[in-house]
């Protein structure tokens, strides 16, 4: 008797395991303290099997999901046999398996008797993970030690309970422990809600027919993939992107893909990208995996599986020492928005002569501000707050216009900006206003989304403190087939007495008085193909509706 399900029982299966990941994401949605994570939604959820395969994924931000089952594999190779029902584990560190240091990673093994059968995992970006600054972006940081603290594979749970020491020593280290802690429970919950999920389908299927189901599943990702590549054109292709600057000098950070497309196989490499730099845009492997990941599957359709299976048709290579694949103990926590989306640019860039079709503009880049102060309605509480507003806008493509405000390439539109209403009532805060900016998507037969204008007011007791962390000030989202670059990212700090400077993407330590105003103009998506082609009425709706 075979233990391979039935087609039906297959696709049933199929669907419960993307159920199970789209559940814990929601009970993480739902019981997460801080707004990082419970109105802003940076977190991610994935299935892997006991071979750190990805099984499934939910829809949250791409960029964490490539890296996970790397973050699994760190754990199967640090404790092995070791691992029993009841524990957990945790890890930020970029180099066993993490993206940067904001970032935990929950692991929860789930076994058949004495059988590891799957690991749920959880990640989701912490509000304050400590080192020099506040928010987890130290723009001053040129080694990761200064960055905050750095976790490798540890145990942080057994006999169905956490160690109450390691989550106050870990909380000790962050600068809203209240946060953190609500935070690490959410996540812990939401990986234990997975494992319960598994436990009940592992009851009904029994390990061997699940272990035999997902052998297809990912059999079948993989030829579906390569069936959509080999339709591209064969060929070998170049792409770069351009990062602004390192916070430390160097200008002008080129990542450079050379690409080669045979059959359903496409190979990537990274090696002719720049030397890594002293400031913290480097990336490690897990994350550069993880852009280049993001790349293929945004070429692919919507209904190809992004699993384990789909991601065999990519081969991927990276210099070390380069930006692209940093040593260990670089500074690298800006590496999940910059340089990821200058690797999914680049690839991006370069496949599209092979598939024009599906070659999308390049999206607005990542331009964050981290407030840190006192609420003075609240007994002088103190807060971190993440500028998630005034997203940037998406590239255009074969299909039609780009999104507006829709986020960065390496979020794909997970990440959410959440109510300015509500905004307002839980930080000292006031949207003046809070709109689409004309005229900053790049011009094509179909044009980038817009970006977007933020007028946003200081209300805090005091004298509070911001830090930034982006780039796209002077590169904006790159035109693709002859459409034209997004407009890039202008950000203005004017001060209560009318005074005014132009905001760094990559400052520390700037000083925040009540009244004083962040006035924020976020880029546009690149545009795709020639301006020219592009309907006239189009045109005309554009400056009816003042888009342009």
């Amino acid at each position: 008797m075979t233990d391979m399900p039935d087609p039906v029982t297959l696709a049933v299966l199929e669907n419960r395991f993307r159920a199970v990941v789209e559940e814990m994401g929601e009970a993480l949605l739902r019981t997460a303290t801080s707004q990082i994570l419970n109105s802003s939604r940076d977190f991610s959820i994935a299935l892997c099997d006991d071979q750190a395969r990805l099984v499934a994924q939910a829809d949250h931000i791409p960029v964490h999901v490539g890296a996970m089952p790397l973050a699994a594999k760190a754990v199967l190779d640090a404790f092995g046999d070791r691992i029993a029902p009841g524990e957990c584990y945790l890890l930020n560190d970029p180099w066993h398996g993490g993206s940067h240091l904001p970032d935990l990673t929950i692991i929860q093994p789930v076994f058949e008797g004495a059988i590891l059968r799957f690991l749920t995992v959880v990640r989701a970006h912490q509000s304050d993970i400590g080192g020099a600054t506040h928010g987890g972006y130290n723009p001053a940081a040129s080694e990761i030690w200064q960055e905050g603290i750095r976790i490798p594979p540890i145990r942080l749970g057994e006999g169905d309970a956490l160690r109450e020491d390691l989550v106050r020593m870990l909380a000790l280290n962050t600068r809203i422990p209240r946060d953190f802690t609500g935070d690490l429970m959410a996540m812990w919950g939401a990986a234990r809600l997975g494992a319960k999920r598994m436990d009940a389908l592992l009851a009904s299927h029994g390990g061997a027919r699940l272990a035999a189901a997902v052998d297809a599943i990912l059999d079948l990702s993989e030829a579906h993939a390569r069936r959509i590549i080999a339709g591209w054109a064969d060929g070998d292709y170049e792409g770069q992107a351009v990062l602004d600057d390192d916070g430390h000098g160097v200008e002008d950070i080129t990542i450079r893909a050379k690409v080669t497309k045979r059959g359903g196989q496409v190979s990537v490499d990274l090696s002719g990208s720049d030397d890594q730099v002293r400031g913290f845009v480097n990336s490690s492997w897990p994350n550069t995996l993880s852009a280049a990941r993001m790349a293929l599957a945004y070429l692919l359709d919507p209904e190809v599986a992004k699993n384990d299976g789909a991601f065999r048709a990519l081969d991927l290579v990276a210099r070390e020492g380069s930006v692209v694949n940093a040593r260990p103990g670089a500074a690298v926590t800006l590496c999940t928005s910059h340089c990821s989306n200058e690797i999914v640019e680049a690839i991006v860039k370069a496949l599209a002569p092979a598939c024009p079709d599906r070659a999308m503009g390049g999206w607005g880049r990542r331009f964050r501000v981290a407030i840190q102060g006192t609420d003075p309605r609240r007994a002088g509480r103190r807060f971190v707050w993440h500028l998630f507003h005034a997203r940037p806008g998406g590239g255009g493509h074969a299909k039609g216009d780009g999104w507006s405000s829709v986020g960065e390439w390496h979020s794909a539109g997970g990440l959410k900006f959440g109510s300015v209403e509500m905004a307002e009532a839980r930080f000292p805060l006031f949207f003046a206003h809070h709109e689409l900016r004309p005229g900053s998507g790049g011009a094509g037969q179909y044009r980038g989304g817009l970006g977007a204008e933020l007028d946003l007011r200081i209300e805090t007791a005091g004298e509070a403190r911001a830090n930034t962390a982006g780039d796209g000030v002077r590169h904006g989202a790159a035109g693709m087939l002859g459409g034209e670059d997004g407009a890039p990212h202008h950000y203005t700090l004017r001060h209560a007495d009318g005074s005014e400077r132009d905001l760094k993407t990559k400052e520390a330590g700037v000083v925040l008085r009540p009244g004083d105003r962040l006035v924020v103009r976020s880029g546009g998506g690149g545009g795709w193909g020639d301006k020219a082609a592009r309907d006239p009425a189009a045109i005309e709706a554009d400056k009816r509706e003042g888009l342009v």
